[in-house]
């Protein structure tokens, strides 16, 4: 394993690198943990270990404002979120060992593989959004954010629960983005994973996601919530299964 920082227009993006076979050229998947995530994560970790096992080397970034990223938590966006993924994209672009490139996220990670796919589908041979939030935008645009209300015409300065804030910055963005639209130009292999009791992103999302895209499967774990707790190995399995195939 090899822990770094990326440069993303001076800030710093914290990364670790695990690969299979240090001495083999493969495939290489970009994993990206969710809102309040971090790489560190149970299924995020069993992520990483079912595609290192499966020969896929993985590239693990924490996103503005999460883990041991530069940033604070509460002034990240999804605008932030793509800038820094634009560069991640790009430093994996660069690795001289990467054959094939994936991207991988979990929650609003599963949002941004999906807006990132779009911009760069000729280089994805897939993307995994794994329980992906892409409700956040159409919410935001109805004056919701993960179940706490807000003026959607008049934002304010934050957006609280009992265990995170976001600034208004966060709404505002996010109430721009039409996810529709880049599950349109994207044209490549999706492979969709997702609890059927997810009590965070309705497991409906998943289904309405994999009737839009051009080829996409899904894949239900049943009985899982947001994070699969409980249902690790099915979710491995699932992605042992997806790249033997």
């Amino acid at each position: 394993m090899k822990e770094f920082y990326i440069n993303c227009d001076g800030i710093r993006l914290h990364a670790k690198l695990d690969r299979p076979n240090e001495t083999v050229n493969g495939p290489l998947c970009i994993l990206v943990h969710g809102f309040t995530g971090y790489m560190e994560e149970d299924h995020i970790i069993a992520v990483q270990k079912a595609m290192n096992e499966s020969g896929v080397s993985v590239l693990r970034v924490e996103m503005y404002g999460h883990g041991k990223s530069d940033g604070e938590f509460r002034n990240h966006t999804l605008y932030k979120w793509i800038t820094n993924a634009l560069a991640v994209v790009e430093y994996a672009k660069k690795l001289d060992f990467v054959t094939e490139l994936y991207m991988c996220g979990h929650s609003q990670g599963g949002l941004l593989t999906m807006l990132i796919g779009a911009m760069y589908a000729d280089d994805f041979k897939a993307i995994i959004p794994l329980s992906p939030a892409w409700m956040i935008p159409e919410n935001a645009r109805d004056g919701i954010m993960l179940g706490n209300n807000f003026d959607k015409e008049h934002i304010p300065d934050k957006v609280a629960s009992e265990s995170w804030e976001v600034s208004g910055d966060y709404v505002r963005t996010a109430q721009t983005i039409h996810v529709e639209d880049s599950i349109e130009r994207y044209k490549g292999k999706v492979l969709i994973i997702h609890g059927d009791e997810d009590p965070v992103v309705p497991y409906s999302y998943a289904e309405k996601a994999v009737s839009l895209y051009t080829d996409a499967e899904l894949i239900p774990i049943r009985g899982a919530d947001h994070c699969f707790t409980g249902h690790l190995d099915e979710l491995t399995d699932s992605m042992r299964s997806f790249f033997r195939r």
